[in-house]
């Protein structure tokens, strides 16, 4: 079992959760109107941001804006733990989308790196063991909380400091308005009026403990009995794509709902408290949610939407979301959706533009993201019966490995003399050929494809439209490459054309979302990202992803582009052996 030990919400509307909560239940909203960072009107934008003050206020000598807002989060979650950071059992999870984003045009990748920003907040933390990135789109929190929980069920870590952050910049703001996905006015999740999201800033944090560590944390079997009673437990948590399109949710919500059943198998869902939605008032958004939440029965379990008050804060959300649901719950009551008068979605859903009383200490959050992945997390407060992990036993399949100078497949070399880029050109051409989505992606998601292609060719008979196999994949240079080529379409000037397709590759996770797409593999997508390449963090990370019972294969490892002299793709077919 696995128990929140501490919190932190730090977004505009207040530097503490207990803040955070209250501005929600007073109605208080930090969505403004912005000038925009093009100098054009018409591109003028609704966020939540941090005013001058708050910023000076925050700011950590040596760390970036970015840094210093998951920092101060963290220290904050941290001062009344009792954690110790400094032993190799705690584990620091950063989730974030695209970090240090703002300081493309002034910085090395030493500061651009999001695996590097990890390493600078666990130094001045103290924490000990590497930390791990989770850059999964907008599921990323939500995602970071599951990978701690499979982590402390199998015992690789006792105490995981969960932390989500992302800042406001001209990058993401000119990526989503390429997008047409901004509304000009402060956003309305689910309404029949609604126009699109707003972005915002924040960061939170979760401690989380396994049982073993509470036993020992709190000096004697019946104080820890006592403590489980009266903590919030991660239960269950679960991460599926739809196979369907990159940056557009499946209308059907397939993803969506089966990680709704997935983890509410076995519960009465007369005891469900609440569900906190994705909710980022879009068009396409909002009404799968509803569709997803009808088809597992949800329909009549009170909703909430967070939206309205701190916009979409990208990697923070999933965790920030999640935290002040804890609290709502605690409190008995769940806030208003701000921004919510009449339902705009084709399925009955239980929102209300007041707050709304929950019966229950237990909550599902949903969420999904680019890249056709959606997650749902079951917290409830008390020892639920978990599911404990089994033993895991798997075995290699096949491997494929390719670099600037050769290629091979179960360790044989491919019979292509080419280098570089040409080499990746050659391989297509010969091995794959008639799939024109690969002339759309970006290099990192065509060499990533390339891999899974390779080593899915091996298989006898090949799996495709797979339900049971995820694909979990690890980088040190995020989307780096393609961050640099969008970055050039939105130089203010006459050339000022942000490109709507390059932008969604700025997300690494969506080579993932490409090879679930071009497989159909329904199972989960995770992308990750660590400062050097840790084998032992990522069997750890691998094998735990076999907590989730329905996976039956995991198609994993190193995909890392820089330019067309280096880059590295060394994937493997991992099943699970029975």
């Amino acid at each position: 079992m696995v128990y929140r030990i501490a919190d932190n919400v730090l977004s505009p509307l207040g530097f503490t959760t207990a803040a955070n909560y209250q501005a929600l239940m007073e109605g208080r909203s930090s969505l403004r109107r912005h000038a925009s960072f093009s100098g054009r009107r018409d591109d003028d934008y609704v966020a939540s941001q941090f005013t001058a003050a708050q910023r000076s206020q925050l700011m950590v000598e040596g760390l970036t804006w970015f840094e210093s807002l998951a920092y101060r989060s963290i220290r904050t979650a941290l001062s009344d733990s009792g954690v110790d950071v400094t032993t190799s059992r705690t584990l620091l999870i950063l989730s974030t989308t695209k970090g240090n984003i703002d300081h493309l045009s002034s910085a090395g990748p030493d500061t651009l790196l999001p695996a590097q920003s990890a390493w600078r907040i666990a130094a001045l933390l103290g924490v000990s063991t590497q930390p791990v990135v989770v850059c999964n789109a907008c599921v990323s929190g939500v995602s970071a909380i599951v990978t701690a929980q499979r982590l402390l069920e199998t015992r690789c870590y006792d105490t995981a400091i969960v932390a989500g952050c992302d800042v406001v910049s001209h990058f993401v703001v000119s990526g989503f308005q390429s997008l047409k996905a901004l509304s000009a006015a402060p956003c309305r999740p689910f309404d029949i009026e609604r126009a699109g999201l707003n972005l915002g800033e924040a960061a939170a944090t979760l401690i989380l403990a396994n049982d073993s560590c509470i036993q020992v944390h709190d000096f004697g079997q019946n104080q820890a009995a006592t403590l489980r009673d009266s903590r919030w437990q991660i239960v269950s948590g679960a991460l599926r794509n739809d196979a369907c399109h990159i940056s557009s949710p499946s209308p059907q919500g397939e993803a969506c709902c089966s990680a709704i059943r997935y983890v509410t198998q076995g519960i009465d869902l007369q005891t469900l408290g609440a569900v906190n939605a994705h909710g980022t008032a879009t068009l396409y958004n909002d009404q799968m949610e509803s569709v997803a939440l009808w088809q597992a029965g949800l329909s009549a379990v009170p909703l909430v939407a967070l939206k309205g008050y701190f916009g979409h804060t990208l990697g923070a959300s999933g965790l920030l979301e999640t935290i002040l649901t804890m609290h709502s719950a605690d409190q008995g009551q769940l806030p208003a959706t701000h921004g919510y008068y009449t339902s705009g979605v084709s399925c009955r859903v239980n929102i209300a533009a007041c707050p709304q009383p929950v019966g229950h200490p237990s909550f599902v959050k949903i969420i999904s993201g680019f890249g056709g992945v959606s997650a749902a997390l079951y917290c409830r407060r008390g020892s639920a019966a978990s599911r404990p992990p089994r033993p895991v036993d798997c075995q290699v399949a096949h491997s494929v490995r390719i670099t600037p100078l050769s290629a091979t497949v179960d360790g044989r070399p491919l019979p292509l003399s080419s280098r570089g880029n040409q080499l990746l050109a050659d391989i297509y051409r010969h091995y794959v050929g008639t799939y024109p989505r690969y002339h759309k992606m970006d290099c990192l998601s065509q060499l990533g494809f390339l891999a899974s292609e390779l080593l899915s060719a091996q298989e006898q008979p090949r799996q495709d439209h797979c339900s049971h196999r995820a694909v979990v994949l690890f980088n040190h240079t995020s989307s780096l490459s393609t961050d640099r080529e969008y970055a050039r379409t939105i130089v203010p000037g006459v050339d000022y054309y942000p490109s709507p397709s390059l932008y969604v590759y700025t997300l690494p996770n969506i080579v993932c979302g490409e090879i679930a797409l071009r497989h159909g593999y329904h199972g989960e997508t995770s992308f990750y990202m660590m400062g050097f390449r840790d084998e032992e963090m990522m069997r750890d990370i691998v094998r735990s992803a076999f907590c989730d019972t329905t996976l039956q294969s995991i198609l994993t490892g190193w995909v890392d582009y820089s330019d067309a002299t280096t880059f590295e793709a060394e994937v493997k077919l991992i099943n699970r052996k029975e």
